[in-house]
């Protein structure tokens, strides 16, 4: 547990100094569990949308996307659920202020407590989904106070009484308005507008990258449980009768695509289905991650029925359903959720290394799919004299319309490469004495630390054979 706690530190030192995700209005003492990507932090954080978009749109010829606003109707709220249902439950400690999810806090004291006592850990977490299942909030706040749980601020006992809380962020206007909590429901709200637009067929899909937000009680462990966040959704609609048929295939489909990503296969387990439903729901699944606190969910797969379409239809007094070869029915919707901000948090802590040189030093590496790669290569001249600089410059400058680059000459040449393995850039090229007799320069590879010599020429080429996303929606394309 201490080494991972280590190791976590670390790494989200290592995001703010190389800068990937910095503390949210930090010069004012800053806001719990809301970040801001720095420079490299969104230019990775754009490759994979990227790549997610592509993947959906272009390998799917029924498949298309739409961008909803974040404020919407509050009706559509009403409709969806979300004004009754979309609450947590909530324990207050009288003493520090402190709110915390109850059920959290046995799930945690239990894995640190019980670590070694695998029996006990069982009994009293079985005993916890047991009273989940019941709604019996009395046996829960009894059960914290059998386990002694203290708040780990006032180190006390004080708890109030559990109770539900809605996670909604409320706007007080004319009318009250919301914040949405999730992207979907802008999809169901533009069912009609899609496929009067499009010409959309039966089975077809909408897919949408946006922010939520949700009043989280519970919310830390860096960007994996954030107040606002990004979601990368997909609601697929199907037949009634083709429910289960779709709902296997994107369960399978989404766990490739994770697995293109190359982050080491033992760090995904199987897909978990869901041991309790949500009342949207009649089947769900998880693919889920080792994260350097545990395996947590990453994407969502969920057959949400006709539960949205019903609702939205009903409330609106619109009709939201499909009419062709005589039959007059609303489609089954397949929904595949990801967390941007959590695919960004898998994808960074698993290409974090810290590795041992031949030569007894360290170094530490960012080991990112080259695509995925904040900074595809960088320029480098060996001196700062000589007309190295200006021969680097004019190379720099003829490539970066094609490429994202960095040009640097401000340090060594050992030094720069440690900076650019420090963001994961994949390639530096560097110019030297004999680029000016040959005109070929030196290429080092991240992970190998191999180098080469090539010609100026064939730079870009390179670049753009290992760094671009064809490779990959190539590979792609032959599984889905």
């Amino acid at each position: 547990m201490k080494k991972c706690s280590h190791f976590f530190d670390f790494l989200i030192s290592h995001a703010k100094t190389y800068g990937f995700i910095f503390p949210s209005s930090e010069i004012y003492g800053g806001l719990n569990a809301i970040y801001d990507y720095g420079p490299h932090g969104v230019e990775l954080k754009n490759n994979i949308k990227e790549f997610w978009w592509k993947s959906m749109t272009q390998l799917h010829d029924n498949i298309v996307g739409l961008d909803s606003s974040i404020i919407m109707h509050s009706d559509i709220w009403r409709a969806s659920g979300h004004v009754k249902k979309f609450s947590e439950l909530l324990i207050d400690n009288k003493d520090s202020k402190k709110r915390y999810r109850p059920e959290i806090l046995i799930q945690e004291y239990v894995e640190e407590k019980f670590l070694n006592d695998p029996k006990k850990k069982e009994k009293i977490l079985s005993r916890l989904s047991q009273s989940l299942k019941k709604n019996d909030l009395v046996d829960i706040k009894i059960l914290i106070d059998e386990l002694c749980i203290c708040d780990p601020v006032s180190k006390t006992k004080n708890w109030t009484d559990i109770r539900y809380f809605n996670m909604m962020f409320k706007i007080k206007n004319e009318k009250d308005l919301y914040l949405r909590p999730e992207t979907a429901q802008g999809i169901f709200s533009n069912f009609q507008n899609v496929i009067k637009s499009n010409r959309m067929k039966i089975p077809f899909g909408i897919a949408q990258i946006g922010k939520s937000f949700r009043n989280e009680i519970f919310s830390r462990k860096f960007l994996f449980r954030m107040r606002e966040f990004e979601q990368m959704e997909m609601q697929f609609f199907t037949l009634p009768e083709e429910e289960m048929k779709w709902y296997e295939y994107w369960k399978k489909n989404r766990l490739k695509w994770h697995l293109e990503l190359n982050l080491e296969y033992k760090k995904y387990y199987k897909l978990c289905d869901h041991d309790h439903l949500s009342h949207y729901e009649s089947a769900g699944s998880d693919i889920v991650f080792h994260f350097p606190f545990g395996f947590q969910e990453i994407e969502g797969i969920h057959s949400r029925r006709d539960f949205d379409l019903k609702n939205h239809e009903f409330f609106s007094k619109k009709k939201l359903r499909i009419f062709e070869l005589k039959k007059n029915y609303i489609p089954y919707v397949i929904e595949t959720s990801l967390g941007l901000d959590r695919l960004f948090l898998a994808i960074f802590s698993s290409s974090l290394k810290k590795e041992k040189l031949e030569n007894g030093k360290k170094r530490v590496v960012l080991k990112f799919p080259y695509y995925l790669s904040p900074i595809k290569a960088a320029i480098f001249p060996l001196v700062r004299k000589d007309g190295l600089p200006e021969i680097a410059k004019k190379i720099f400058n003829d490539i970066r319309i094609h490429h994202r680059l960095i040009y640097d000459e401000k340090e060594s040449i050992g030094k720069l490469y440690r900076r650019q393995d420090a963001i994961g850039t994949p390639f530096c090229f560097t110019v030297d004495y004999d680029t000016l007799k040959t005109e070929t320069v030196t290429i080092r590879n991240r992970d190998s630390m191999k180098q080469k010599r090539i010609h100026i020429k064939e730079i870009s080429k390179i670049i753009e054979r290992e760094t671009g996303l064809r490779k990959i929606l190539k590979n792609l394309s032959y599984i889905i």
